[in-house]
């Protein structure tokens, strides 16, 4: 739910992140990346706020255009934020189909698949907060049934290093899916494809399986539900308006809000163009169930990094990183070893971009993926309507293309 489900996601996010670097590396070439537009991001002088909303409508309408086909998406919509008072830019473009229908609102809600993560982690922390538990607790001390993985610590299932299989890279349940994408799994059925599979090799393995685990820890601690926990610590306190967690506090008069989102994934000829469910999608849950807008999704995401959820010491924990490449600890992400996982969070450094926080999630019919600058605030999300496998993807060049725009515009500094 990274990025996408199929039998190659683990290898396809790693690409994914590959694609980053390639692209943060021309951008510090000062180079107008392959398929974004020229004319949105050239100029020296600082355009008006209405020459730089049509400028950011220009770097989305050149993505439908030149995309439509590839990518079979007919709508991507933006949200960029500033700390403190600055108005936010909120653009949308396309259509709600594919085939036509109305033009995309920018109240419009998304399935924000693996951005979900980030949200159970801060609970666990909260829980660790309070007494309730410690993310050096292994798995045994909370859900005894998992005999095989009884010393996995939850730290280890936040931050990817358990070795624990990913269920959404199962054959069996990939069969399942293909023949009907709106099935209901429960937690536990999620969890029983991983089942009496070898471990993964030691270090940094990015696996679905590990944030239902954690979900289970959740409702055992807690006695509720996952989705009560959500309400109750996140959503209600942040006034995420916009916000649900599918299908359980969705509701049904949201469908109707979200645009089609496609299965355009090649080599899966069953799902392949067709419009996936709106809001059965329990085969995410915790690892990646949540529908939001993106005003929504923006407020949720600087309380998270404005360390607005969580006590300082839960805080450092939250954004305590894992190199993708070694799979050890490190401080923080470098030139060199430029991908760290947090808890349910990444953190990329590249030129010109600086250090900043990145997320991008997928599930059947859609992507979301955002950026937060810590050192300037600035936090830029966008959303599209299908997904697509990562050499088939041009929405991160059209997010990036975005931060050219803003950055030429001087509307925003480098961080």
């Amino acid at each position: 739910m990274r990025y996408g489900n199929t039998h190659r996601a683990q290898r396809t996010y790693r690409n994914t992140l590959a694609a980053v670097a390639t692209a943060c590396a021309l951008l510090g070439t000062a180079t107008v990346l392959p398929g974004s537009p020229a004319s949105a991001s050239a100029g020296p002088h600082r355009p008006s706020g209405a020459t730089l909303r049509a400028a950011l409508r220009s770097d989305l309408s050149h993505y439908l255009t030149t995309r439509h086909q590839a990518e079979h998406i007919s709508a991507v919509s933006l949200r960029v934020t500033y700390p403190g008072h600055k108005p936010a830019i909120s653009l949308a473009a396309g259509t709600t189909r594919y085939d036509g229908g109305p033009p995309v609102s920018g109240s419009a809600l998304w399935q924000v698949g693996s951005n979900t993560k980030a949200f159970t982690a801060v609970i666990l922390l909260q829980l660790e907060a309070a007494g309730k538990l410690s993310l050096d607790d292994p798995l045994g001390t909370w859900l005894p049934q998992y005999r095989a993985w009884r010393t996995v610590t939850i730290k280890q299932l936040l931050d990817m290093t358990s070795r624990i299989p990913s269920y959404a890279l199962q054959p069996a349940f990939a069969a399942t899916i293909a023949k009907n994408p709106a099935t209901h799994f429960t937690a536990a059925r999620l969890v029983s494809y991983a089942l009496g599979l070898p471990r993964t090799p030691a270090g940094y393995y990015y696996s679905d399986t590990n944030y239902i685990l954690a979900q289970m820890i959740i409702e055992r601690i807690t006695h509720d539900t996952f989705a009560s926990q959500l309400t109750r610590r996140i959503i209600t306190p942040l006034r995420l308006h916009d916000l649900c967690y599918a299908p359980y506090t969705c509701p049904a008069a949201d469908a109707a809000r979200m645009p089609a989102g496609y299965f355009y994934m090649p080599g899966a000829p069953p799902l392949l163009g067709k419009a996936m469910p709106r809001l059965a999608i329990t085969w995410t849950q915790a690892a990646g169930g949540i529908i939001s807008s993106l005003p929504s999704m923006t407020t949720w995401e600087r309380a998270l990094y404005q360390g607005q959820l969580l006590p300082p010491a839960q805080q450092r924990q939250l954004e305590s990183l894992i190199s993708e490449t070694t799979g050890k600890p490190i401080r923080t992400t470098t030139a060199a070893d430029p991908e760290g996982y947090a808890l349910g969070l990444t953190q990329l450094t590249c030129k010109p971009l600086g250090t900043v926080w990145w997320y991008r999630g997928g599930t059947l019919g859609y992507r979301f993926e955002h950026f937060y600058f810590p050192r300037t605030g600035l936090l830029i999300a966008i959303a599209a309507n299908s997904s697509v496998g990562n050499n088939h993807d041009d929405l991160l060049n059209t997010a990036i293309a975005v931060y050219q725009t803003l950055h030429k515009a001087g509307a925003v500094h480098t961080g």
